[in-house]
């Protein structure tokens, strides 16, 4: 059998083997291409061209002063004009402002130790030290002394965040960070008990010392920038809102949401000799968005209405109101004077009523009342001087 090699076979066939193409651009051609993709990526996934802004994420800030560098250099617009199907490598606009801090310093706010000659054009690969950095961080933090006194602070606000009084929200949006915030780091709650007089960082940004009490009875003496970094790393950090009665009342109706509601105010009937001494004081409170009357029609078969008639001392009517979030609030407010009541059901086993109150009705008018003009998430009632209190 004669042999023929593949370059015979291919032209008997009438086929020319085909040469393999070379690639036409060099290694710093490539690293160009990559960055500037990263860039593309960014204006796809947010509708614009990275910005410059101390508040903004950093990584957004790195591609803004990359795009500044290759808008600068004819060379890289001329590589990078196929590529360009946003018109990124445009002049910026007028009055648009470019990020003072150089290479070195904002490398440095990722945390990477920057090498001679980086060219973040050319970036391709940088060591993550910001993960090692707050591992530091958090493995700086003691003991705190006096976490007893910060411990009522962390559990107000648990139950703000599980009222809707409060939110969470992506740390970046507002990056700025003040005495007396609260935040979600590394799964805990962190709250800014102080800071420090600002100071000057090499860099020549401004920074202050905080202390910070973690949920878990630890705290750490960091600054200021360091806990920025540490939030911006941290896919789960948080930035808690401050308490607010908007979630309860809007003008766009939520899925929660009714046309109406009221707040119901009951008093027992019951015979029972812990509740006949104090019936004028025992209340219960509920919102509901349909009539009163329907919803306590068989009270005496329901412990949670005491097993017992009751009547109905006040209503309050409320329009655009998410029944939930309210009914949180409202027994938020009141749980320091909640009745500490057991009685036996129609079965004889034992029940603890919840939603009933040892609360003057003028008290509950109050509420009520700062309710509507959104001020009650800031109080709380006082049993011993039978009024509310400034939190």
């Amino acid at each position: 059998m004669v042999d023929i090699s593949d370059e015979d076979l291919l032209a008997e066939l009438g086929a020319a083997p085909e040469a393999k193409k070379q690639s036409a651009r060099t290694p710093r051609e490539e690293r160009i291409i990559a960055g500037f993709e990263d860039i593309v990526r960014f204006r796809e996934e947010h509708g614009r061209a990275p910005r410059h802004g101390e508040g903004r994420d950093i990584f957004e800030r790195l591609y803004a002063v990359r795009l500044d560098q290759l808008r600068a250099q004819e060379d890289c617009r001329s590589l990078l004009r196929d590529f360009d199907h946003h018109g990124l490598l445009a002049a910026p606009a007028a009055g648009e402002t470019s990020e003072e801090m150089d290479d070195d310093a904002l490398l440095a706010e990722l945390g990477i130790e920057p090498a001679g000659g980086v060219d973040l054009t050319e970036l391709t690969h940088v060591k993550p030290r910001a993960e090692v950095r707050a591992a530091e961080e958090v493995a700086d933090r003691t003991p705190c002394a006096d976490f007893e006194t910060f411990k009522p602070l962390f559990a107000r606000v648990k139950e703000d965040l599980d009222s809707a009084a409060r939110e969470t929200r992506r740390f970046g949006e507002d990056a700025a960070i003040r005495k007396g915030e609260f935040f979600i780091l590394g799964g805990q709650i962190a709250y800014v008990a102080d800071m420090g007089e600002t100071i000057k960082a090499p860099n020549g940004e401004y920074d202050a010392r905080l202390r910070v009490i973690y949920s878990n009875g630890t705290e750490s003496n960091l600054l200021r920038r360091s806990l920025q970094r540490a939030l911006y790393k941290d896919e789960a950090g948080r930035r808690i809102t401050d308490p607010s009665a908007g979630p309860l009342f809007g003008g766009a109706a939520e899925d929660e949401d009714l046309e109406s509601g009221t707040i119901y105010v009951l008093r027992s009937k019951s015979d029972h000799p812990d509740i006949a001494a104090h019936r004028e004081l025992i209340h219960k409170l509920g919102v509901t968005g349909g009539a009163v009357e329907s919803r306590i029609a068989q009270a005496a078969l329901d412990s949670t209405y005491l097993l017992a008639d009751v009547e109905v001392v006040a209503t309050y009517k409320l329009f655009n109101i998410n029944r939930a979030k309210l009914e949180h609030v409202l027994h938020r407010v009141l749980s320091p004077a909640r009745l500490d009541l057991i009685i036996q059901d129609r079965f004889g086993n034992p029940v603890k009523p919840k939603e009933w109150y040892l609360v003057p009705l003028h008290v509950i008018d109050e509420v009520v009342a700062r309710v509507k003009d959104g001020t009650i998430t800031g109080y709380e009632y006082d049993p011993a001087e039978a009024r509310l209190k400034v939190i």
